[in-house]
C-alpha cells in the first residue's frame, strides 16, 4: 500500500499529492468526492450525479447561512 500525505492550511485547506492526482487523473477545476464511513475516508473523482445531488442540496442549506452560525460553528 502506498501512502501520499498532505499538510492543511489555516483555513483547513489540502493539496492533493501528485500520487494521488495522477491515480485519479485529476486535473484543476475537477471536483473531489469524499466517502466516509466511521474512521475510514476515501477520496475519489466526482462524478456528474454527485454534483447535482451537492447542487440541489444548496438551497436547502441557506437557514444556517448567517455571521452568527459562522462564529457558533467556526471551530467544528
Amino acid at each position: 500500500m502506498k501512502t501520499a500525505i498532505s499538510k492543511l492550511t489555516k483555513k483547513y485547506q489540502a493539496t492533493v499529492p501528485e500520487a494521488v492526482r495522477s491515480k485519479l487523473n485529476l486535473k484543476a477545476g475537477d471536483v473531489i468526492a469524499f466517502e466516509i464511513e466511521n474512521e475510514i475516508i476515501k477520496i475519489r473523482k466526482a462524478q456528474s450525479i454527485d454534483i447535482e445531488f451537492s447542487s440541489a442540496l444548496v438551497p436547502t442549506l441557506s437557514e444556517w447561512n448567517s455571521q452568527n452560525d459562522e462564529e457558533a460553528y467556526n471551530d467544528l
